[in-house]
């Protein structure tokens, strides 16, 4: 069984290749725009171009584009293959990969829109304890559940909280076995983690 991992939600790009739960190869870089330029010549680069059984995606919250890109690709490659595809949420792999570092509970903290930030609470065994918030540095300040800290924003938390230890990782697909199974769902629905900026006007007939 070949599982192939696409992480593109935020400013991080990551593809990587999985036998039978062993990392074959993988690839990532913090490249903050371009992921449409970088993603596909990632998978490509892969053995047998990243032809997999099962196709994997972040689901996001992270920015529009990259959310969009990366299902895009998941949809696109699993339908030529004739592949399962299946999401995971970012925040949960940050969790993750944190824990993996420090075991224990963890907040993840990541960038948001709009001067917010994405916040999520994580228990030991990296399952989340609440919903994806999308707060002022402030209340994500007061959310925050957990001294252990992780994600591109988990410094300027900490520093904000005025206590805590910081983990500034961001997603890399390469880690994507150390998420809980329970967490991979079927329902390939981003998670945007706030409205969208564009709304269509209300009809005023």
């Amino acid at each position: 069984m070949l599982t192939l991992a696409i992480d593109s939600a935020t400013e991080a790009c990551s593809a990587a290749l999985f036998e039978d739960g062993e990392l074959l190869e993988g690839s990532y870089e913090t490249i903050g725009r371009g992921h449409v330029e970088r993603l596909v010549p990632m998978i490509s680069a892969l053995p047998g171009k990243g032809r997999a059984d099962r196709v994997v995606v972040s689901l996001g919250p992270g920015s529009f584009t990259g959310v969009r890109i990366g299902l895009a690709a998941a949809r696109a490659l699993g339908l030529a293959w004739g592949a399962d595809v299946s999401g995971y949420p970012t925040l949960a792999l940050i969790a993750a990969m944190a824990q993996q570092q420090r075991p224990g509970p963890v907040t993840v903290c990541t960038t948001g829109g709009h001067g917010e930030w994405f916040v999520q609470n994580f228990d030991g065994s990296g399952r989340p304890e609440d919903e994806l918030v999308s707060l002022t540095p402030e209340k994500a300040a007061l959310f925050a559940r957990h001294p252990s800290v992780a994600g591109n924003q988990s410094e300027a938390l900490v520093e904000l909280r005025g206590d805590g230890d910081a983990r500034p990782l961001l997603p890399d697909a390469r880690s994507l076995l150390l998420l809980p199974t329970a967490l991979f769902t079927s329902t390939l629905a981003p998670l945007y983690g706030r409205p969208p900026d564009a709304r269509l006007p209300q009809s005023t007939t």
